[in-house]
């Protein structure tokens, strides 16, 4: 009977699979660093660079305040990863299981559909000196004017730094949500409050630990991010002087191809300022698991904590209402006339922007539906390939194979990226939208395959033995069981591969090389143009190309389903 009930039938391409996403997600980060540290020590006969030298490192450290960008981006990596995991814990541990926690976790759910590039312009126009907030206090505060304030592009990077939390925060709060169910919440929490501790303490002293376990590569992920970060520094850090990274980016576009063994030694320095955020993370865990375990000695319960709950929600609230609010001025400013200082609303409303722009951005947008398109499709179908071997195998993924899945976003882009855009060079090609979508598979994979995962590891393995009885091959059963009654989980894994393609801008600026834009890195070349009209049209349809993506993914299994009620998401 047990031979019976087993799908009969293979896929030799389910068999090389697993290999094979490593290979996409592995070698590209291999080639791509020793292509950067190469050059960094001075071998490029491309450029004439034919012995190993420490010149360039020589010239690096000389560089102006080439120091204080380095600790800059190693700060911004350290405080936006504390600050955002310490909001998610403490709202998650004062409201989760409550009405208010489900309201809040389907508002601010929508906010990982937002790139970071649209949500930086978003809070620039929100807490400008001539932004919407100062317009709102401006007739109870007497300002006719905008004020003399450096808020946007502040020295210390202050709103960079909450431009970062407004976005890493939802995505903490959603791979937290993910890893609650595997631990017992409800029931811990009983017990605790039967010993009279407070909800975020015994949250804290109970299941934090857990949870933490199992979210800590998003965290190193958010770190890695936050400290290489791009597109957000250009909006919103600091200029004298920028971030490493931004500083990096200019050398390697600039017109003198001498400064590419500086980018590149650049490069190697930013990988290190990475490690040392993430080992600066490490020590910090200890410190908070000792002080952690002391307070828990100490029998400490927490029992008036109103004012913490109210302030974690406060914070959850306010970010969702942030960045919310910044994607609706966008949209206003894109469909502005004349909109005057101190005004809250524009004169008028006019198309003409959006008529201007929109023979310009065509070419932008068909690239940025084309690698969406494409590298999000391969990525899943690795990902349901992957999972189906697994399936079979009855073998999940271990941790080495997670820590695979990690690496394209633990390793800073501009590390490995720039080699590929050096080995791509070398290799005389011309296939530069083929090695758009690929560069844009390596950060979409991993994403497509951690959405995916749960839903389908999940998946009732009564339905394959049905199938196989009624002898249906592994093919029939994939396509005709598991695929359709998992179709709101692959859609959404796919609107979230997508939503990480539209927001990719460092990969496209270092591959595309000008040639090939995207709808991303149009935007973010706008931001000194300082253009608010033309800037909230190209935003704006940053954000509604994932926004759609998600609509689809919702809408469709409804519809193809809506006579099958067993089957309604």
């Amino acid at each position: 009977m047990a031979l019976a009930a087993r799908p009969t039938g293979s896929l030799s391409f389910v068999r090389l699979a697993p290999g094979l996403t490593l290979a996409v997600l592995l070698l590209p980060i291999a080639f791509g660093l020793a292509a950067t540290f190469l050059p960094a020590f001075g071998y490029l006969p491309a450029l004439g660079g034919t012995e190993l030298t420490l010149a360039h490192f020589e010239s690096l450290f000389a560089m102006p305040a080439i120091w204080r960008s380095a600790a800059l981006s190693l700060l911004t990596g350290v405080v936006t990863a504390g600050v955002s995991l310490l909001i998610v814990m403490l709202f998650v541990a004062g409201w989760a299981g409550t009405r208010t926690f489900a309201r809040l976790q389907h508002a601010v759910s929508p906010l990982l559909a937002i790139p970071h590039a649209a949500a930086a312009f978003g809070l620039a126009f929100l807490i400008a000196p001539s932004g919407f907030l100062v317009r709102l206090a401006a007739p109870w505060a007497g300002i006719e004017r905008p004020p003399d304030w450096l808020i946007v592009n502040d020295p210390l990077g202050l709103t960079m730094m909450a431009g970062l939390v407004a976005k890493e925060m939802p995505f903490l709060l959603l791979v937290t949500l993910a890893a609650l169910p595997q631990v017992k919440r409800a029931e811990t929490m009983q017990l605790v409050s039967a010993f009279g501790y407070g909800r975020i303490a015994g949250f804290l002293f109970t299941l934090w630990p857990q949870v933490y376990r199992q979210i800590r590569f998003a965290v190193y992920a958010v770190i890695a991010y936050a400290t290489a970060v791009v597109d957000v520094a250009v909006i919103l850090g600091p200029n004298l002087p920028a971030i490493l990274p931004v500083r990096l980016l200019q050398w390697m576009n600039d017109p003198d191809l001498s400064l590419r063994f500086l980018a590149s030694a650049g490069a190697v320095l930013q990988l290190g300022v990475t490690l040392g955020a993430l080992l600066g993370w490490l020590v910090i865990e200890q410190v908070a698991s000792s002080i952690c375990a002391a307070l828990r000695g100490r029998g400490l319960r927490m029992v008036r904590e109103r004012m913490l709950r109210i302030a974690a929600l406060a914070a959850t609230g306010t970010t969702a209402v942030l960045v919310f609010g910044g994607i609706a001025l966008l949209a206003l400013w894109s469909f502005a006339a004349l909109w005057q200082f101190p005004a809250i609303l524009p004169d008028a409303f006019t198309l003409s922007t959006w008529q201007r722009a929109l023979p310009r951005i065509l070419e932008p947008l068909a690239v940025t539906l084309g690698a969406g398109a494409l590298s999000t499709a391969i990525a899943l179908c690795l990902t349901i390939a992957c999972l189906e071997q697994e399936a079979r195998t009855g073998r999940v993924a271990g941790r080495r194979a997670m820590l695979a899945i990690y690496l394209p976003l633990i390793v800073p882009q501009i590390a490995f990226v720039f080699g590929l855009q050096v080995l791509f060079l070398a290799s005389g090609t011309d296939q530069r939208f083929a090695a758009l979508v690929f560069v844009h598979l390596v950060f979409v994979l991993p994403y497509v395959f951690l959405s995916l995962s749960d839903p389908w590891r999940a998946f009732d393995r009564r339905y394959d033995l049905i199938a196989a009885g009624l002898g249906r091959s592994r093919l029939a059963l994939l396509l005709k069981v598991r695929l359709p009654m998992l179709s709101r989980a692959v859609l959404t894994a796919a609107a979230v591969g997508f939503a990480v393609s539209v927001g990719q801008y460092l990969p496209t600026v270092l591959i595309g090389e000008g040639r090939l834009t995207t709808v991303t890195t149009e935007a973010v070349a706008l931001a000194a143009g300082g253009n608010r009209r033309v800037i909230g049209v190209y935003a704006f349809l940053q954000t509604l190309l994932p926004f759609l993506a998600f609509a689809i993914a919702s809408l469709a299994p409804a519809l193809l389903w809506r006579n099958r009620r067993a089957m309604r998401p």
